[in-house]
C-alpha cells in the first residue's frame, strides 16, 4: 500500500511519558493500545534532572507485553559507560525480539554531573560531539560479533567461534572501548537510533548516525527547511538520505473536542510552548494537518507526545490513526516484525564480516 501523491505511507509514534509513575505496569496498557493503532515506535523519556523510573528497564517490561510496536527508550550518553549503554539497547532488541531503539541525549547541567562525580558539566556542543562518537562506538560493538558466531556446539564444549568475534579498539576524546561485546549482535543488526535533532548541537549526529530524527517545528515550511538539512547533511557524511526519517514533534491535547480550523494547521495550532510546539483541538483537525504536512513532503511523520496519556492516547488511536488509515495513509497492520521494517529500512551488513576486519 503506497500513500497518495506518490509518498509512502506515514510513520507514526508517540510518548508514553507519565508524570510521577514508578510501576512498569502502567506504561503497558497504552504500549498495547498504541499497538493495536499499528504505530511504529513508543518513546519513554528519561533524564538524571528529574526523579522518575529507568526508561530502559521500564520497556523491558512492556516487551513481553506486545507483539510488534518499536520500544524507544531515551540513554543519556552523558556520564555513562558507552560499552554498557550499547550492551544495554543491544538486551532490549533481544528481549524484544527486534524491536529496540535508543534515543541518544545528553545531560548538561551542573547537577547531573554531581550525581556522578566524575568530572564537570560541559558545553552543549562538546557533549553531542561525544555522543555521536558513542553512536559510533555502539554500532561497532553491536558488530564485533558476526551473526553466526554462536556456534553452541555440545560435543566439543564451544559456545563461540572466537574468529567472527572483533576487538573495535575505538579511541574517543573521552574514552576506549577494546571489545568485543559481551551480548551477541542484535536480531536488527542495529537497533534504531534517534536523536531529537531540533537544536543544532544535535542535528549534526543526528544526520550521520540516526534513523530516526526527531524535530519539534511549528509549521511545514520550518519542518520542510529542517528536513531538507539533515538529508543534505547525511548526504555529505556519505549516507543514503533515504535512509533517515524525520518526523515533526508535537505536543497533542485533544481533550477540547473539534474546534474551527486554520487550512492545513489542526484545531489549535500548533503553537509553540515551553513544551514545544502544542496542537490543541479534536483528532479530526490533528489527522488533516498530519496528511497536509506528509503530502507537502514537510516530514516523514510524526511523533505525538499526549498531554493525558491514557485520554489522548485513547483519542489518538481511536480517531485521528483511524481517519489516516481510512485515507490510506497509514498502515492498518503490521507488514513485518522488527522496528527497522516498520520504518521501511534494511537491516545493516556486518562491517567486520564485510570488510574482513581483524579481531
Amino acid at each position: 500500500m503506497t500513500a497518495p501523491h506518490g509518498r509512502g505511507l506515514l510513520h507514526l509514534a508517540a510518548a508514553l511519558d507519565q508524570q510521577a509513575a514508578f510501576d512498569a505496569a502502567s506504561y503497558v496498557g497504552p504500549a498495547q493500545l498504541a499497538e493495536r493503532g499499528a504505530l511504529d515506535f513508543v518513546t519513554l523519556g528519561d533524564t538524571f534532572a528529574r526523579p522518575g523510573p529507568d526508561a530502559l528497564a521500564v520497556l523491558s517490561r512492556v516487551a513481553p507485553a506486545t507483539r510488534r510496536i518499536g520500544l524507544v527508550p531515551t540513554v543519556t550518553t552523558t556520564h555513562t559507560e558507552p560499552f554498557h549503554v550499547q550492551a544495554a539497547v543491544a538486551t532490549l532488541d533481544w528481549v524484544s525480539r527486534g524491536r529496540a531503539g535508543w534515543q541518544l541525549d545528553v545531560s548538561t547541567t551542573e547537577g547531573e554531573a554531581r550525581l556522578f562525580g566524575r568530572r564537570h558539566a560541559a558545553p552543549a556542543d562538546a557533549l553531542w560531539r561525544e555522543a555521536g562518537e558513542i553512536a559510533e562506538v555502539a554500532a561497532r560493538l553491536w558488530d564485533s560479533w558476526e551473526d553466526d558466531a554462536e556456534i553452541r556446539d555440545e560435543a566439543t564444549g564451544r559456545f563461540v567461534d572466537r574468529d567472527k568475534l572483533h576487538h573495535v579498539d575505538f579511541r574517543g576524546a573521552t574514552f576506549f572501548v577494546k571489545g568485543p561485546s559481551i551480548v551477541p549482535r542484535p536480531p536488527q543488526g542495529h537497533p534504531v537510533r534517534v536523536v531529537d535533532a531540533t537544536e543544532g548541537p544535535a542535528r549534526r549526529v543526528a544526520a550521520r548516525y540516526a534513523d530516526v530524527a526527531l524535530v519539534r517545528v511549528v509549521g511545514p515550511a520550518q519542518a520542510r527547511a529542517v528536513r531538507a538539512e539533515l538529508r543534505d547533511t547525511a548526504a555529505k557524511f556519505g549516507r543514503d538520505p533515504d535512509t533517515l526519517r524525520v518526523l515533526g514533534s508535537l505536543v497533542v491535547d485533544l481533550g477540547d473536542g473539534e474546534r474551527a480550523a486554520e487550512p492545513g494547521h489542526g484545531g489549535g495550532g500548533p503553537r509553540q510552548t515551553a513544551q514545544g510546539p502544542l496542537y490543541r483541538g479534536g483528532p479530526v483537525d490533528l489527522a488533516e494537518l498530519i496528511a497536509v504536512w506528509h503530502a507537502s513532503e514537510a516530514v516523514d511523520g510524526f511523533h505525538l507526545a499526549p498531554v493525558e496519556p491514557h485520554r489522548d492516547l485513547e483519542r489518538l488511536v481511536n480517531g485521528t490513526v483511524a481517519l489516516l488509515q481510512h485515507r490510506g495513509l497509514f498502515r492498518t497492520f503490521y507488514p513485518g516484525s522488527t522496528l527497522r521494517e516498520h520504518l521501511g529500512l534494511a537491516r545493516p551488513a556486518n562491517q567486520y564480516a564485510v570488510t574482513g576486519g581483524a579481531s
